[in-house]
Parts: structure tokens; sequence; C-alpha cells
């Protein structure tokens, strides 16, 4: 497959100008052209109108029926209508800045003609036009995406004189009995079909065997990886007491859910086994994380190991120290908090109390991982929220020990799609039930017109002495979007309420002093209203809170509705979200029904994948998400899934490393760098 790894030029019929341009679009080697797909398919057969969608492309033949309309506008531009009886539909078809046709349309003569169909308004506008009776070279053209100076048609010729030159050295890369085992095209053929498909079916197959084979690299990345990083990573075997650990979960405040004991029995065997843990432990809000990790501490501690636990922020690392000193301290172990707020003096007892092996557990923000801080022997890294941490700062945090077991947590709820893609290359846990007693959140949609009544609910609420949130898309006025803004309400509110309540206001241009202040008085109900933009999503817990409103609800994605919604429902008493939200999509609309209809975050984030894709899910750049030029995580999950059971059989089995029908996987394998440079034959 060498030659097919030579420049572009090598092609004869492309230059060196043309080189330069293909480069544009990352396309240098004959390879990279061979494999740039088309990202859409022209559809040229014949349809019967009633089967196409509106704003869809369509090819239809029909007579013409009315004299054609020519209209002049502005410079050099124009559009030219005829009215077309296409079988049992009088439709109209419209051709801009296409004047020479008009000679063209003859009253009952038959012409051919492709465009988008409007269904409302029953218009195609036309990008093609032929006089005569349907014959398509073609029924089906690929489009490409291009850059600069080419264009689709010449893309399309460059492809064509690669394959015609180099098609023969085209080599298959999957192992034989895959290809018989799912029916897949062979390499050569699918590169064919997928770029000179005769039809759907072609297109079909193609896409079928480029899907299969983009996740199964990316899936024997991920699991190699693993293999090597365990293999590497000889952990450390924490021999705990198993009594005294079920006497500590007896001795708990609550009994654990089911969901809560499965994850335990997980993390434990883990904690026992030899090769270092790296696991990723997902909860909803309130679905219990906390408990889980006071338990993994317990039982690190009591092997003779330090803990430590990593949150995004100090407010939380507080109410984790608190929560955890509540649980641990009366079994006689040593929890500290150590965050920027923790200064001179106190700072120095702390470090020297550690480094001596006097503190067991120590809590805190990313100060935990600056230099000074050392541990004795520290076991155990949790990592609270693991997303808002870099993948650098979670691998310091590592290396104060020696390969300590990792725990990763996270309230955010993600898919099982998106779990075992990004996070391949750990083991993932699932708490799927929530603590006995707790009442669900009652979420409702208002429109804006019913603020009054809203305000009056909220009211009603802080009568009670509860408390609220009110969250705002922007800070500031944007002339680009009219959304409701922090400090507009902010000002509407404390005019609404006159001086009956305190309002406090937060947003991201706050310093984390600012931020933390505002939270404090907070949470100590000194503020009853607290008017903020997103920064409240993360891990605050204030169970006194009672009523979320969200303004302008549409704005957000379910996700992150759903985080924001989990900020109340934290006490006792009954808790409200209310969406404000006059949404102009069917995708807005949507997004507030399944609000009003589930509580349960895995749901919401299935639906939210669905209705966003996956880029969209993390944010585009730190997602961590693989970019696949045909696969597509949501569509093809089955096919991922598949993917990678097969990966991880193959890295566990001797013939996947030994045999020749593995070669080019084990060559990809070496290209990759996953075995830090290390290469294999």
């Amino acid at each position: 497959m060498n030659n097919l790894k030579e420049s572009v030029t090598a092609v004869k019929g492309i230059g060196k100008e043309t080189a330069e341009a293909l480069s544009e679009m990352n396309i240098v080697t004959i390879e990279d052209l061979l494999e740039h797909f088309p990202y859409r398919y022209e559809d040229y057969r014949l349809r019967d109108l009633a089967d196409v969608k509106h704003d869809e492309r369509v090819t239809v033949e029909g007579k013409v029926h009315s004299e054609p309309s020519l209209v002049y506008y502005g410079k050099k531009r124009s559009r030219l209508t005829i009215r077309l009886l296409v079988n049992r539909y009088l439709i109209q078809v419209v051709f801009f800045n296409q004047p020479y046709l008009k000679q063209k349309m003859v009253i009952n003569e038959t012409i051919t003609v492709t465009g988008k169909w409007d269904q409302h308004r029953q218009v195609i506008t036309a990008s093609e036009a032929k006089v005569g009776t349907y014959s398509a070279v073609k029924e089906f053209e690929p489009v490409y995406a291009v850059k600069g100076d080419i264009t689709v048609k010449g893309i399309r010729r460059f492809i064509q004189l690669g394959f015609s030159q180099y098609g023969q050295e085209i080599e298959e890369t999957l192992p034989e009995h895959l290809l018989r085992q799912y029916r897949l095209l062979n390499r050569k053929d699918a590169l064919r079909a997928m770029h000179f498909p005769l039809n759907e079916e072609d297109v079909k197959q193609a896409r079928r065997r480029f899907v299969y084979e983009e996740f199964l690299y990316f899936q024997l990345k991920m699991q190699a990886l693993r293999k090597f990083e365990r293999e590497q990573s000889a952990g450390i075997s924490q021999a705990f007491s198993l009594d005294k650990v079920t006497t500590f979960i007896e001795g708990l405040p609550f009994p654990l859910t089911n969901a809560q004991k499965r994850v335990v029995d997980e993390i434990l065997s883990d904690l026992r086994s030899p090769y270092r843990m790296n696991r990723l432990l997902q909860g909803d809000v309130g679905s219990g994380k906390t408990v889980v990790a006071a338990i993994s501490l317990f039982s690190s501690v009591t092997a003779g190991y330090q803990g430590a636990l990593m949150v995004p922020t100090e407010i939380l690392a507080e109410q984790h120290a608190e929560s955890l000193k509540s649980l641990l301290e009366p079994q006689n172990i040593k929890c500290e908090l150590l965050t920027s707020s923790v200064k001179g003096k106190r700072r120095k007892e702390v470090l020297q109390l550690l480094v001596d092996g006097e503190i067991d557990v120590l809590i805190g923000t990313h100060a935990l991982i600056q230099e000074e801080v050392q541990f004795k022997k520290l076991g155990l890294v949790i990592t609270d929220e693991q997303h808002r941490f870099g993948v650098g700062q979670r691998r310091i945090l590592r290396e104060k020990g020696e390969n300590p077991d990792v725990l990763f947590m996270t309230a955010t709820p993600i898919p099982r799609t998106l779990a075992i893609t990004v996070f391949g290359e750990m083991d993932v846990s699932i708490i799927d039930e929530m603590p006995a007693g707790r009442k669900a959140i009652e979420t409702y949609w208002a429109k804006h017109d019913m603020l009054d009544r809203v305000l009056g609910f909220v009211e009603k609420e802080l009568l009670k002495g509860r408390q609220a949130y009110v969250i705002c898309p922007l800070i500031e006025e944007s002339e680009k979007l009219d959304v409701q803004n922090a400090i507009d309400v902010h000002a509407t509110l404390t005019q609404y309420f006159q001086s009956r309540y305190q309002i406090g206001l937060m947003h991201g241009r706050l310093t984390s002093d600012e931020k933390d202040q505002v939270m404090k008085a907070f949470s100590l109900n000194e503020v009853q209203l607290l008017v903020s933009t997103t920064v409240v999503e993360v891990g605050v817990n204030v169970p006194n809170a009672t009523i979320m409103v969200i303004y302008d609800a549409e704005r957000f994605g379910l996700a992150q509705l759903h985080q924001l919604r989990g900020r109340v429902g934290r006490g006792s008493e009954q808790s409200y979200c209310i969406l404000l939200a006059d949404p102009k999509t069917e995708v807005g609309k949507e997004r507030m029904k399944i609000m009003t209809e589930t509580n349960d975050g895995f749901v919401v984030s299935e639906k939210d994948l669905e209705l966003r894709g996956p880029g969209d899910f993390f944010g585009k750049k730190q997602s961590g998400l693989p970019e696949f030029k045909v696969a597509d995580m949501v569509h093809d999950y089955r096919a991922l899934e598949t993917a990678r059971n097969d990966a991880t059989l193959m890295i566990q089995s001797t013939e996947f490393w030994n045999l020749p029908e593995y070669k080019s996987l084990r060559l990809y394998l070496n290209e990759t760098g996953v075995f830090n440079g290390e290469k294999l034959d």
C-alpha cells in the first residue's frame, strides 16, 4: 500500500498548484484523496412528489403548462417562473438568473427539472433543467466538501484519476473472517462504491463497511491503550478489611440503593486487584455518589493509604469536606480541606501533616496538584466533575502517589454510546437509581407572557422561608441575541420584590472570590433569590432552595437544563423548575416537552444526543471526541458497540498479536503511538 502514501502529484493530471490547493483540504497523499468521502449524494431518480419531504432535493419530469414569466431585478438578476404538470400535480418551478431558459420552455413540451421542493407553497426552486424526457446518466452523484479553488466537479475528476491509476493498489485492512461474519464489502469495492455508486444500495453497503472500520480502529486504539496502561502500571493491591467496610456501610444513616451496592462492589474489587483502577462513576444529581466516594476512601485508608478528592470549586470542596468529615471522622479518619483560601501558617501546618501521614483524606480544588503538596502514601485519587479538569491536571494528581487507584465522578449523565467512546480506556460504573424518599422535581413550561404568574408562585415559596434561583443565558444585553440577561433580570426582580427579599447576582465576570462570597451568602440564606448565569451549574448544594426559574430555556441544551434543575430538590421539601420559553423551532419545543416529562438524567442525555449530535454534547473542542469521516456515533451506535466488543476480544487474544491476518491492524496501532514509541512487528 506504500504507493498510496505518495504525494497526490504522482497522479497524472494533478500538478503542483492543484496539489497545494488540495493540501488546504488536508489531502496530501493519494490515500487522502481516495478517502476524501462525499458528505451527501445528489439523487437524480424520478420520484413521486407525494413521497418527497419539505425542503428535499428532487428530480421530476412534467409538461410545461403555462407561458414562462421572466422578471429582471437588480443588476443582472432575474427570476423565470413556469407552471409544470407533474403527474397529478400542477406545481410552480422557479429558475433564478437563467433567463436564457425562457426560449426552451414551450407549452406542452416535456422537461426534466432538479431542485429544492417547497411542500407548503408547492414550488420547486430549480438548479438544473433539461428539455426532454428523463434519462439519468447517473442516478446518484457524490457531493464533496471543497475549499478554495477546488470545485466539486474538480474533486470528482481528481478522485476518478486517482482511482483509475492506483485503484489496483488498495489493500484490505480487515481480517477475512470479519468481512465474512458481517458481510462487509472489501476495501477496494467499498471505496469504489462510495465515490461511484450506481444506486442507493451501493452507498449503503460501502457506508456499512467504513462505519465498522472507523469504529474498530478507534476502539482497538482505546482497548490497546487500556491494556498497555494496565500492564505498565503495576497498581497497588489494597488489602482492606471487608468486615470493617461492611460494618461502616451498615452504620451509615441510610441504606444503600441496589445501584450504589453494585458500584461499591465494582470499586472494591478494583482496589483489591494488582492493576491500577481507572474508573468513571456516573450518577445523576442526588443519586448518592458522595457516599460511594466515602466508602471507597474508608476502604483505602483502612488498607493503610491516604486518599484525595479534587473538585472544581471552593464552595464544592467545602461542602464535600463537611459531609466526608461527618461520615469518616467518627471512624478516626482525619479529613482536611486544602483550597487557595487556606494560607500562611495554617497551610504550612496542613502540608506538614500530609507528608507525615497524619492526614488520611485531603479534599480540595486544583490547589491539590501544586508542587508543594506531597503525600506520604497516596492510594486513591477521586476527581469530581472530572470533565472540568484537563487531562494534564488529572495526571499530575495521579503522579503524587505510586500508581494510586483513580476514580472519576460525574453528575453529567453521559449516554452509554458516548461514555464507551470518549472514556473507552476506562471502566464505566453507573448509579441509575435514586435514594428512596427523594421527591421528583416538578417541571413546568411557561411562556414569557406568564411571567407575573410565575413570580407570584416564586413569592409563595419565598414566603414559606424557601429560596430560589433565576438563571439567564447572558450577562449583558447583546445585539445578536434577544435573550434575557442577568443584569436586566436582576434589576427587574429587585423592582418587583421591592425590598421584601435580598436578591443576589452572580455571573462569569466576577472573580472566584466574589462568586464564592455570593454563593456563601445564598447558602446562609442571607440572599433569598439568586439571579445567575450558568456558573451555578456544578455541585452547589443549598437544600433550602426549592425553586429554579430558567429564562429563555430554549437557548440551553437538554443536558444543561437538567444540570441546572438539579440545583434544587436537595432538601425534604417539594421543589419546582419553571422553564420560561417561547421556542420558535420544533427542536426547541421538543426540548421543553422532554424536560417536563422526565427527571431521569440518562433519558434526558440520550434525547439530547439525538437532538444535538455528539459534538455539541460536550462542546466541540474540549470534547475529546474523535472525528469520524463516515461513522456517526448516535445513529450507528450498534456498530460502535459491536466494534468495541470485537476490539476488546482481539486485544486480549494471542492471535491478534501474532497472526498475519491482523498485521495491518497492528501497523495501525504502531502508527498511532499507543505504545509510547515502542514498535510491534
